[in-house]
């Protein structure tokens, strides 16, 4: 029952389409007939509505870290770890979207912080890092989800650890087709416009 109540937690914040609805109050229409389809503050960001993307970033990382402060708040202690994981499943796959969703970065960022922030806070100093300097978003946010296992490791949480690498290999198989345009160079770079990929 326990386990079953921080899914559902997890879950239930994580399938909140922040980015649908700040991209729709920008005037911006749906943001699933945009660029990517995706409900993520990158696709949104190419509507061109600065401050959607902004609003729908802070948020998406809020519903993440808000999984995790409730579940320790109201659970056993390790309910935690399957409420981000669900929180994370709600954002990529929620139900009342038909299970098109977003691909979870910034969600996993915002649990991380509350499930041991400076892990949280390398993880994202990890994705600026890599954004100022190659200005593609996908590769600076596979660069950060792929160390964020190995941050927690260095910092002795090893339970937090295996569920970072659970879900950054699940957040790395969401990015498939972009790995595919990283590959062929192709990828489009932070602020192109509503016609790229993402």
């Amino acid at each position: 029952m326990i386990l079953l109540q921080a899914l559902l937690l997890g879950y239930l914040l994580g399938a909140i389409p922040f980015g649908l609805f700040f991209a729709w109050l920008s005037g911006a229409g749906d943001v699933r007939k945009i660029g990517s389809g995706n409900i993520g503050a990158t696709n949104v960001l190419r509507t061109g509505k600065k401050w959607a993307a902004a609003s729908t970033l802070f948020c998406d990382g809020a519903k993440g870290a808000a999984a995790v402060l409730l579940a320790r708040l109201l659970l056993p202690p390790g309910a935690e770890i399957f409420a981000a994981a669900a929180a994370v499943l709600g954002h990529m796959f929620p139900l009342w979207l038909r299970f098109k969703g977003g691909k979870g970065v910034a969600t996993y960022v915002g649990l991380c912080l509350a499930l041991y922030w400076p892990v949280g806070l390398a993880v994202a100093a990890t994705w600026i890092g890599a954004a100022l300097v190659w200005r593609i978003s996908s590769l600076s946010a596979l660069i950060a989800i792929a160390l964020s296992s190995a941050y927690f490791l260095l910092l002795h949480h090893e339970a937090y650890a295996l569920l970072a690498l659970v879900l950054s290999l699940l957040i790395t198989w969401m990015h498939r087709d972009n790995i595919r345009r990283l590959l062929r160079g192709t990828e489009p770079r932070i602020g192109a416009g509503s016609r790229a990929h993402g």
